[in-house]
């Protein structure tokens, strides 16, 4: 049997790139509060003197998610929470608020670079006769993404698809905003949303070796 994971998000991206691997996770939609966590997450930082990175940040809010899920259900399995947000001249991008705000964010986007930043959290809810740690640690992946220089109309006929109104940073490499991203560095699987590499290497802190989750 392979061990199971539970992902805490309802990102389609995510789920799809894990069964892609070849593992079949549980899904639970994790309702955190996510303003009410990242302002926390603030306030944690500015008590030690320090400020919220964006790549913290993402952090923050896996951790969030995937503890929420994890105090809400019996899951009996490893959980990962993730979050993913793009860095753009130090602001933090979600998803848009519109399409007007989507429109906005192409037109500054537009011919140049930024940060999609996602983070990974996993807590190990399993019982201790099954392997289980109750072990619980993350990190964030950062990956640089240029864009194309795209014409008003490129941006108009691409937020009138609705897909920038669903992701961070208002675009997708796996999708329709695919032929807009010109070049990336670092890992494409974290600008999809979760980066394989990364939690394989998470996963071997906790004593599991990636194909073990396979079916």
């Amino acid at each position: 049997m392979p061990v199971p994971l539970l992902l805490a998000s309802q990102s389609p991206a995510r789920l799809a790139t894990l069964r892609s691997a070849g593992v079949e996770p549980d899904v639970i939609v994790s309702d955190v509060d996510e303003d009410a966590a990242l302002e926390a997450a603030r306030a944690a930082a500015a008590a030690a003197g320090e400020v919220l990175t964006p790549a913290d940040a993402v952090l923050a809010l896996a951790r969030a998610k995937a503890e929420h899920v994890v105090g809400e259900y019996e899951c009996e399995a490893i959980v990962l929470g993730c979050d993913s947000m793009l860095e753009l001249d130090g602001e933090i991008l979600g998803k848009p608020a519109d399409a007007a705000d989507a429109v906005a964010r192409w037109r500054a986007m537009r011919g140049r670079t930024g940060v999609l930043h996602t983070g990974h959290w996993l807590v190990d809810d399993r019982a201790a006769d099954q392997g289980g740690t109750a072990a619980t640690l993350g990190a964030t992946s950062s990956t640089v993404v240029r864009f194309a220089r795209l014409s008003d109309a490129e941006i108009d006929a691409y937020v009138a698809t609705g897909e920038p109104l669903k992701v961070a940073g208002a675009f997708t490499v796996d999708g329709l905003g695919g032929p807009y991203v010109e070049a990336i560095e670092g890992d494409y699987h974290g600008v999809v949303g979760v980066s394989l590499p990364l939690l394989r290497e998470l996963l071997l802190e906790l004593g599991v070796a990636f194909h073990d989750l396979r079916l």
